[in-house]
């Protein structure tokens, strides 16, 4: 059993297709979909971490690169500044994983990079823009 977190990026024809229930299905594949930003006719993306068996992984990619989706690795990393960070809790809302929570009973917010799914859900959410997504190669984007 394998698991990565992969960036899809979408082309215009492909946004309004089912691809991730064929990827459940067809590949017996299962997913959590991170992030999306898919709307029909437009191009879009889609962070999502997909976990399954090293064949059915291999099928998986295959089908989604038939369709004209780009799938890449998500090469990059959160980081908090943390002369920025106010403690607001704001981003620990929306974080999917954990990686942000609350410390008892001193109520600072700890951020946890080992737990960190690279979403970006925090980066908006923050309201002191403490959050910063970078890439890891500059070239990723």
């Amino acid at each position: 059993m394998q698991s990565k977190i992969l960036i899809l990026k979408f082309p215009k024809e492909a946004s309004p297709e089912p691809v991730v229930c064929y990827l459940a299905r067809d590949y017996e594949l299962t997913f959590a979909i991170l992030h999306a930003n898919i709307f029909p006719r437009r191009e879009g993306i889609m962070v999502l971490e997909l976990k399954g068996t090293r064949e059915n992984f291999k099928n998986g990619l295959e089908y989604l690169k038939s369709k004209g989706i780009k799938v890449s690795r998500s090469d990059q990393e959160v980081t908090r500044d943390e002369a920025r960070c106010t403690h607001c809790g704001a981003c620990t809302a929306v974080c999917p994983t954990g990686a942000l929570a609350i410390e008892r009973p001193s109520m600072e917010v700890i951020f946890d990079l080992e737990k960190c799914s690279a979403c970006e859900l925090c980066v908006p959410t923050c309201p002191s823009h403490a959050m910063k997504a970078n890439p890891k190669d500059k070239n990723f984007f």
